[in-house]
């Protein structure tokens, strides 16, 4: 699982400031090859304005080049006439934003010509109004940079845990998780490693308390993510399965093929495959066929699940009286039959092999009728 805990962003205080009318310089142009034009921009609270236009000018108002700035705030302008121009800072409000006069444009150069709104003489044309907002704005942003920071840590700490349930590391991932939800509870791709790990320990009541708050946040918000509800679901579904919780596990595992259908089909096959297996385990029949046939259904190529419906439904054979023959369950054969089909060589062929075989010969006695 790829997710990760998202990061905030910082605020944009709302720019409507008008400039005094000042005289203009008068441009001066030679006949030569052109310049270049750049800067960055920047808004009272220091964040990137993108989507704005840097006009070039030589009284102020009439535009003679116009560039926009992207969305990092940076703009680049070429094919400039060599000369002496003012710069413009426009909103397309009509009223323009900040204003340089006498910015010279030389032949072959760059020139390079910034609009950094955090500077003192432009804050201190911001009304009384304007300013209160702006200090709204970076006491906010503040916030968010700390938080961020925060996040980061957060999510090396989830790259590890996460690498160390690969790598069955689980009580390091135990520790690492249990700090990091406590440190932000509301995150739920947190309690889904945490679950994990809790698993591999074989905590199951606490892996379960766990996944089950994974799913509890994912949901809050009211668009659960996909990616979190299958993973917490599937793991989930093992959990319960374990503990003996059967109608409990397998509604864990519908729910975690049914979230990542909605990305592609198939991927809801390894979720119902993972509950054949456990419900096998369990030595739930009915439930592993069930589980198989939908494993099936989702991703009919795959092997396992053939093999793994066929084994549960050996169990339900029975001994013919007449021929003492044993007789199988409708669909045991063919899903042996299937398995061998796709894996001929797999790890279960000669199993598989081995039952064929022995369906409609006679019971020897070594052998006991269920």
């Amino acid at each position: 699982m790829g997710t990760k805990i998202t990061s905030s962003t910082s605020l944009r205080l709302a720019l409507g400031l008008a400039l005094t009318a000042a005289p203009f310089a008068t441009a001066s142009f030679a006949q030569d090859a052109p310049g270049k034009l750049h800067g960055h921009v920047i808004d009272p609270a220091g964040v990137p304005i993108a989507g704005v236009n840097v006009e070039v000018s030589t009284d102020g108002k009439t535009a003679k080049y116009t560039f926009k700035t992207n969305d990092s705030g940076d703009y680049t302008g070429d094919g400039i006439a060599p000369g002496t121009y003012v710069i413009t800072l426009d909103n397309a409000t009509g009223k323009p934003i900040d204003q340089f006069q006498n910015v010279k444009i030389t032949s072959g150069a760059d020139t390079a010509q910034d609009f950094d709104l955090t500077r003192a003489d432009y804050v201190a044309k911001l009304s009384p109004e304007q300013r209160k907002q702006l200090e709204e704005v970076r006491t906010k942003n503040a916030a968010a940079l700390k938080e961020n920071g925060v996040i980061k840590n957060l999510n090396a700490d989830l790259k590890e845990a996460r690498q160390d349930n690969h790598d069955k590391n689980y009580a390091a991932a135990d520790a690492l998780m249990t700090k990091d939800t406590t440190a932000k509870p509301d995150a739920a791709v947190l309690w889904v490693e945490l679950g994990v790990a809790q698993k591999g320990e074989k905590k199951y009541p606490d892996a379960e308390t766990s996944l089950k708050k994974a799913v509890e946040l994912d949901n809050a918000g009211g668009k659960p993510n996909p990616e979190i509800e299958a993973a917490a679901n599937d793991a989930l579904g093992e959990t319960l399965a374990t503990e003996g919780k059967i109608p409990d596990a397998q509604a864990a595992y519908e729910a975690a093929a049914k979230a990542a259908a909605t990305k592609d089909p198939k991927a809801a096959f390894m979720h119902y495959q993972n509950e054949a297996i456990m419900m096998d385990r369990a030595g739930n029949v009915d439930a592993t066929v069930a589980a198989a046939d939908q494993a099936i259904a989702a991703d009919p190529t795959q092997p396992i699940p053939y093999y793994l419906k066929g084994k549960a439904l050996i169990n339900k054979a029975t001994v013919d009286p007449k021929t003492q023959k044993i007789v199988a369950p409708p669909g045991c054969a063919e899903a042996y039959e299937k398995y061998l089909d796709l894996a001929p060589n797999g790890p279960f062929a000669a199993d598989a092999k081995n039952i064929l075989d022995s369906l409609g010969t006679k019971i020897q006695s070594k052998y006991k009728a269920k």
